[in-house]
């Protein structure tokens, strides 16, 4: 309606009637007095008459000036209308195009994508949205810089434009979130699915930014307004295409990411679900439905307790009790990871602290959480405020966390080590450890895989994996841990491998904290706390923790 206004005002700007009719009107009064006026003045010079009127004459100069003024005026309006339509122009093309890669913006997409749609469609053809999402960009960012970040999102524009077709739309919708749409023929999709592989294979290959190696990977999602019937009545307009481009993508995210998916009805109940669940885990984050299970640890040669580890469970009241392989990757996703685990590792310190001393606590850690260059500070001054040894806690890293930074991992196990805490490399094998890491960052403990573990109840099985993952251990100087442990066949075959420590449901499955202190309180091997510690007996933690790092926790 503005755009309209200013339109009306400006076409009224050009046709000013002021100006031209003053222009006009002098042409007019000039033909009729310079008739008589000339005339005058040819028989005067031929000494045929006195000579013209002297008013006729003034009035006749006065209409000259007139029509200069009147025309001057018409020109310079005229110019500066034009000047004013260029400028909004640009200010047009300005507010459609992204200013850092170029492309199309998230505005100009919607309107650009249904124009498209609206011509494809009439020409029998079909259009393709395809939604792209870099993984893990902000990481990338804040190692790297937002000003790598930008030449990073330039060169990925630029190959992506290189690569689509000359009848394909490309944007960028916001921050690395990319998009294009394209016509093609609707009975062969697969001309998208080549498309897109296309992309990946040049999207994602390395990229050289300032002497920077980097390499990027994508997660797709594809969405069409045909289907096997031909037009899909359900695609109504080019949001709706967004909307379901949207979803694949993010499926792609929750399948693993580094792929791309069609959009399927399914998938909009599985996002749903999802978003179900954020809202859930928030609320219950905040009215505590998620509390701390404990697992039996067990000395393998002896058979004595040794110690728990905490588990997270989620008791939801419409979901029952949620496994922590659901719950965990949306909490991180949506950022509250460190949170929960703050607010169960409080719970467990309490629980724990009227066990035998002799009993460790193991906790598992996001990698997330060790992202955060501040985690060992905030986790030492945890165990200073609840009066937890640090000595009977050992934290679960996994090998994924060593490759994000591994300076910054290595510096937190150090100064956690330093102050009691025990660090174990949790899940080894799955990952990517080289040996170098192993040697280098100061682990006190290697816990073996479920998988393989599992693999040994096959009395036909081989246990090099394991043999070789206990040797490795001996050599480094880390005890072992063996998880999943469901069978006396597999506690046999372990115990013949050398000391080592494990845990399973051959000893019982995950207990609350009551049944914990039933079974602990039936071995004699609970210890009631008093209430307050009396400030003359500092912890065992306030002992261990240097004072210079605890006046910087408090700070």
């Amino acid at each position: 309606m503005a755009e309209e206004k200013t339109e009306q005002r400006i076409g009224k700007a050009e046709r000013d009637i002021v100006a031209l009719g003053i222009a006009t009107a002098a042409i007019i009064i000039f033909v009729g007095i310079g008739g008589s006026v000339m005339g005058d003045v040819v028989e005067a010079t031929f000494g045929e008459g006195k000579g013209p009127d002297r008013l006729l004459v003034n009035a006749m100069l006065l209409n000259i000036a007139l029509i200069i003024f009147g025309w001057r005026r018409y020109r310079e309006l005229s110019s500066e209308i034009q000047q004013r339509r260029a400028a909004e122009e640009q200010a047009r093309r300005l507010s459609e195009i992204d200013p850092l890669t170029g492309c199309l913006n998230r505005r100009s997409m919607a309107k650009a994508t249904e124009e498209l749609r609206n011509g494809s469609n009439r020409h029998g053809q079909a259009l393709a949205y395809v939604m792209i999402d870099l993984d893990n960009f902000k990481q990338v960012n804040d190692m790297n810089g937002h000003a790598i970040g930008d030449k990073l999102l330039i060169e990925l524009a630029a190959r992506l434009k290189e690569k689509l077709p000359k009848d394909a739309l490309l944007a960028r919708l916001g921050g690395d979130e990319f998009a294009f749409v394209m016509p093609y023929d609707g009975k062969h999709p697969e001309r998208i699915d080549d498309q897109v592989i296309r992309l990946f294979e040049t999207a994602t290959a390395m990229y050289q930014v300032d002497d920077m190696a980097v390499e990027l990977t994508m997660s797709i999602g594809i969405a069409t307004d045909h289907d096997e019937q031909g037009f899909n009545p359900l695609v109504s307009d080019a949001q709706t295409l967004m909307h379901h481009a949207d979803i694949a993508m993010y499926h792609a995210k929750n399948q693993g990411k580094n792929r791309y998916y069609w959009f399927e009805p399914t998938m909009e109940n599985e996002l749903r679900f999802r978003n179900e669940l954020e809202t859930g885990i928030r609320r219950g984050l905040s009215v505590g439905e998620f509390v701390p299970f404990y697992e039996q640890q067990i000395d393998l040669e002896s058979g004595d307790l040794v110690g728990f580890e905490m588990l997270a469970r989620w008791q939801s009241p419409q979901l029952g009790l949620v496994s922590p392989d659901i719950f965990i990757p949306i909490a991180e996703d949506i950022g509250v990871i460190g949170d929960l685990s703050e607010k169960l590792m409080v719970e467990a310190f309490a629980d724990a602290r009227d066990w035998d001393p002799d009993l460790t606590l193991s906790v598992n850690i996001s990698p997330i959480q060790m992202r955060d260059p501040w985690f060992a500070q905030k986790l030492l001054k945890l165990l200073v405020e609840h009066n937890f040894p640090a000595h009977r806690l050992e934290i679960e890293i996994t090998e994924s966390c060593l490759h994000d930074n591994v300076g910054m991992v290595r510096s937190m196990i150090a100064s956690l080590r330093n102050q009691g805490v025990k660090v174990s490399l949790d899940d080894f094998g799955t990952g990517y450890s080289s040996l170098e890491q192993l040697r280098s960052l100061p682990f006190d403990r290697l816990k073996i895989d479920r998988s393989f573990i599992s693999e040994l109840r096959n009395p036909d099985a081989s246990s090099k994996i394991v043999d070789a993952i206990v040797s490795l251990g001996n050599g480094l100087d880390m005890p072992i841990t063996a998880e999943g442990i469901e069978d006396e066949n597999i506690l046999d075959l372990l115990k013949t491998m050398g000391r080592l420590k494990g845990q399973g449901y051959l000893y019982g499955r995950p207990e609350t904290a009551d049944q914990v202190r039933m079974r602990l309180k039936a071995a004699g091997r609970l210890v009631e706390q008093p209430d307050v510690v009396p400030a003359a007996q500092d912890s065992a933690v306030e002992s261990r923790v240097d004072p210079e790092n605890l006046r910087r926790i408090a700070e």
